[in-house]
């Protein structure tokens, strides 16, 4: 029994010291973390001193990086360079000074400061990392990625338009183009639209004067159709390669005299003398450097952040999870007319969370959020467990759809918006950026065939947005496409086309998601749609002909409408939505654009009601139903 006792006790004394022995190993570990502190003196170009210390960071790790509060500059003459494919933007080779891969238990806090970026630069380029936060700080280009004209003159019968251009766009006339010239970087007229400079927002019915015909196609004999339609594969008609074929420029520029530009040859009506014509190039070649750029990052906190700028979106996020923006704000500085060129934020295969709360998104030239998975085609069945897959859109190219274990739906929508069969990823192996082998742990189905879609259905996220300010800009509010447990509450909207957009984008940008258990409470729609479209307020909407349920389980409840046009919600392809205690008004901001018969369409639809609701609009008809279907009763 003493022999016992006495082994007992070296036990417990060994057990003692070992657990001493890690806890010490902790605690050096956490002390060993090193709060850096950067100061004014890097302020004229910050990129060297702090990439430096980031690279480091291996041997001698970070806990925080503080910045004395000022306004930094970084060049990219001295970043660290990286090929990055971006889902939703250009695939380029850019510049950061903040290369935070592999990173975990990060803070970075500006306390105050500012960040002023040059040229092509990625600020803030995340990945695989955990628990990333950036707080109190603003992020800004000294040099836009857009350009803006003010129309000071139009000739309707020689269908001609005069811009004058500040000394802040410089620009060059070569071969009868306008280019402005920014640092590396240049831009045509390209992709435009116009803004209201009293309301600092999108114009009214811009959609009559924009987009610019910038270009016509040439003679179809002076095309190589041929070779198009004899290819083996299929080709993507919006990737650059192929949209540059058979087209030449249309418009044609002019200088008048210094600082003012006459346009010719523009197809749609003249801009409006007054507005301010604002461009960023070309379609599909113009999102070049997103401000914040997360993949595969689990855990990320944005607070108190500003972003005045950026060429592409704010904050894009792939494959990421537990996501909080709070208090983010993508609102334009120096007087321009445009923050972000492209959406305020954008998340693609993203899980667990996200959150958008007290943030303002105003003045972007798209969306304020997008959520979605990826739609992946099937190209090739290789044996019983492995498939080639192709990204659909070009700006999906080196997208990953998953990782192991997760599952992937099979789906046909010919037949159903939700998937035949699930199996679950043993691998994937990326052969180049548009074609992937994905191996499962399980036998193919029997029923499954080329042309199919497959779909993560672990890449979705439940998603709050609270108290947000989502207006001024181009395009949607908000683009929602996950199933899981959305909430969009206590907003103000006002954006010139859908406030929210729930959809199924199968044949253009293939983003999948049907969206399920949504609650819209409590939010103000002020006189969305009003740039020329033709759509509702809220819309539910899929590309695909058939009337197959996409939708489920939707609340919208206790909002305020007060729109200048009748059209207020349309409903397609949906099962149980509820419409209740929501005031929908007239507030003639606007003239009509459309003027349309009723204030609610539904069609293929199932189990919706209208409750408790008060219109006090000026359709002739409230509720819109398509044929078969029954009787809807507005109350």
């Amino acid at each position: 029994m003493l022999k016992q006792n006495k082994l007992n006790s070296k036990i417990l004394v060994a057990i003692f010291f070992l657990v001493l022995l890690v806890s010490v190993g902790c605690f050096a570990r956490k002390i060993n973390r090193e709060a850096v502190i950067f100061n004014i003196d890097i302020a004229s170009d910050a990129t060297p001193a702090v990439l430096n210390r980031i690279l480091e960071a291996t041997n001698s790790p970070i806990s925080e990086i503080k910045f004395e509060k000022g306004e930094y500059h970084f060049y990219p003459d001295k970043g660290l360079e990286q090929f990055c494919y971006i889902s939703n933007h250009n695939d380029v080779v850019i510049k950061t000074a903040f290369p935070l891969f592999n990173m975990k238990d990060l803070v970075i806090d500006g306390q105050g400061s500012t960040f002023i970026f040059h040229g092509k630069m990625i600020p803030f380029l995340i990945d695989e990392s955990q628990n990333i936060s950036l707080k109190n700080l603003s992020i800004d280009w000294e040099v836009p990625f857009h350009s803006e004209g003010l129309v000071v003159a139009n000739d309707l019968k020689n269908r001609t338009f005069d811009l004058k251009i500040s000394d802040i766009y410089p620009y060059e006339i070569r071969n009868r183009q306008l280019y402005f010239i920014k640092e590396s970087y240049e831009h045509n007229l390209g992709q435009a639209i116009l803004y209201d400079p009293e309301r600092k927002a999108i114009a009214y019915n811009t959609e009559s004067y924009t987009p610019l015909t910038l270009y016509h196609d040439i003679p179809e004999y002076i095309k190589s159709p041929k070779i198009v339609s004899s290819y083996k594969y299929k080709l993507d008609p919006i990737a650059p390669s192929q949209r540059i074929l058979g087209r030449e420029f249309r418009l044609q520029v002019e200088e008048i005299e210094p600082g003012v530009v006459r346009v010719f040859n523009h197809g749609k009506k003249m801009p409006p003398i007054g507005e301010i014509l604002v461009c960023k190039g070309e379609q599909h070649l113009n999102r070049l450097a997103p401000a914040i750029r997360l993949t595969d990052v689990y855990g990320f906190n944005a607070t108190n952040v500003n972003i005045h700028h950026a060429g592409g979106m704010g904050v894009i996020a792939e494959n990421s999870a537990d996501l909080i923006l709070d208090n983010v704000n993508v609102t334009p500085s120096h007087g321009r007319m445009v923050s972000t060129t492209a959406d305020a934020t954008h998340f693609v295969g993203c899980r667990g969370k996200v959150v958008l709360k007290n943030c303002t998104f105003n003045n972007q030239l798209d969306d304020a959020t997008n959520v979605h998975g990826t739609y992946q085609e099937v190209v090739d069945l290789l044996d019983e467990k492995s498939i080639g897959v192709k990204m659909g859109h070009f700006q999906q190219q080196g997208f990953v759809i998953g990782k192991p274990n997760d599952t992937i739906g099979l789906v046909r929508l010919s037949e159903s918006f939700f998937p035949y069969d699930e199996l679950t990823i043993k691998s994937i192996k990326k052969l180049n950026s548009r074609y992937q082998i994905i191996m499962f742990n399980e036998n193919l189905p029997e029923t499954m065939k080329t042309g199919d879609l497959i779909e993560n259905l672990c890449g979705y996220p439940e998603v709050l947005i609270e108290n947000c300010n989502i207006s001024r800009n181009r395009a949607r509010g908000l683009l929602l496409s996950s199933p899981k447990k959305t909430i969009i509450k206590n907003n103000f909207f006002s954006t010139e086309m859908e406030a929210l957009l729930i959809p199924v984008e199968s044949g253009h940008w293939y983003e999948s998601g049907n969206g399920s258990n949504i609650t819209i409470e409590n939010n103000t729609f002020q006189d969305c749609n009003h740039s020329g479209y033709d759509r509702g307020v809220i819309r539910f909407v899929t590309d695909d002909d058939n009337e197959n349920i996409a939708f489920n389980n939707i609340k919208i409840i206790g909002n305020k409408f007060n729109h200048f046009d009748n059209l207020i919600l349309e409903v397609a392809n949906t099962n149980n939505l509820e419409f209740s205690n929501n005031t929908i008004s007239i507030s003639k901001t606007f003239p009509k654009l459309f003027n349309q018969n009723c204030a609610i369409t539904v069609k293929s639809s199932k189990n919706i009601e209208f409750k408790n609701n008060m219109y006090k609009g000026e359709a002739p008809l409230i509720i819109e139903t398509e044929k078969g279907m029954p009787e809807l009763t507005f109350n």
